[in-house]
């Protein structure tokens, strides 16, 4: 039996798993897909205090080989639920079953699909939601983005260094993403923007070759030629096989305040997968540091 499981292995799991670890707890980290969640697919991370540069591989890698180091053992396993076990919690997987002492919820989120009739259909073939994972098989071509946050804006400037021209589509007049970054994307030559406008059909058999986009004031439809489009529209967090532990808000986000505590004893929230008005490595990695200590003190 584990002191701590932990479900998700980003950038909050990851952290709990260090000060669960320097705590003198026995962790395990469960992770359904790869470590590091979203921040692997970011080329250049400037905003995390102390550290000027780094790519989103290299800082995930980094994390990952600390927690590991001090001992947290990582499993690829997709956790399917939690539940009571002898005065305990048990996490099951597809695979089997892990009594603890007590659970992190780190689960993150995931990518917003637009949900356009198309959209599932050309995934791979020209409908893309990381860019740095596909950008170079669209180098000298024309694509477009669909977003206004820090991801989008981000994905923009990417593109625009591979890409022949790069349309960002938003549906407001204004970004929400950081200043400095939109200042960038709009000194950029080959850069067009598209504002209070939405994406509403996806062009092409075999491979996406157009998007078709709304002005939302006008109503006036402009189909635009891109041989890609890069979602990036926010993330959805995937927390319903916990619904039975931990209280849900009306997004599907863990319940829960700065103190990373749920409703049931013994189970913990940290990172992106619960309520909290700023979504970032820094608040990640903070709510890792807080649940983990909560835990701990748990467990006693």
């Amino acid at each position: 039996m584990a002191d701590i499981v932990i479900i998700g292995a980003g950038t909050a799991g990851l952290t709990a798993a260090i000060y669960a670890r320097r705590a003198g707890k026995s962790v395990t980290v469960l992770e359904a897909a790869t470590y590091g969640g979203q921040i692997v697919n970011t080329p250049d991370i400037e905003n995390y205090p102390g550290i000027k540069h780094i790519s989103g591989f290299d800082f995930a890698t980094g994390l990952y080989d600390q927690a590991t180091s001090l001992g947290a053992e990582v499993l690829f396993e997709k956790a399917v639920s939690i539940g009571d076990r002898d005065g305990g919690k048990v996490v099951r997987t597809v695979l089997g079953e892990y009594p603890c002492k007590a659970v992190i919820i780190a689960t993150g989120a995931k990518n917003r699909p637009l949900g356009l009739e198309e959209e599932a259909r050309l995934v791979g073939h020209g409908v893309s939601y990381c860019a740095t994972c596909d950008g170079m098989f669209f180098k000298g071509k024309d694509v477009a983005v669909n977003g206004g946050g820090n991801t989008a804006v981000e994905d923009a400037l990417y593109l625009s260094g591979l890409c022949r021209k790069v349309y960002v589509v938003h549906r407001r007049d204004q970004f929400r993403a950081d200043a400095s970054d939109v200042a960038k994307l709009k000194a950029k030559e080959n850069v067009e923007l598209v504002l209070d406008s939405t994406v509403t059909d996806l062009v092409g058999e075999k491979s996406l070759s157009a998007v078709e986009v709304t002005d939302k004031k006008s109503g006036q439809k402009r189909e635009i030629p891109v041989s890609a489009l890069f979602v990036a529209i926010g993330q959805v967090p995937d927390n319903t096989a916990f619904a039975n532990e931990v209280e849900l808000d009306e997004k599907g986000y863990v319940l829960a305040g700065e103190d990373c505590l749920t409703r049931s004893p013994g189970v913990f929230v940290a990172g992106d997968c619960r309520t909290k008005t700023l979504r970032q490595l820094t608040t990640a990695a903070s709510d890792g540091a807080i649940a983990a200590s909560a835990a701990c003190a748990f467990i006693g």
